[in-house]
């Protein structure tokens, strides 16, 4: 999968999350259920990996 294939099905997952979902949850509610379905749609997913700085 390209960059832009990967950018349309992020984009594409958030949007449907925002529209069916709103406002107001916990931020880990919208991480959950983001993650769940981009795994869904194929992409390997990793939720609160730790960056080394």
């Amino acid at each position: 999968m390209d960059i832009e294939e990967l950018a349309r099905v992020t984009i594409d997952c958030g949007f449907h999350l925002h529209r069916n979902l709103g406002p107001g949850l916990l931020e880990s509610v919208y991480e959950a259920i983001m993650a769940n379905q981009l795994s869904r749609r194929g992409l390997k997913v990793q939720r609160q990996a730790a960056i080394p700085i």
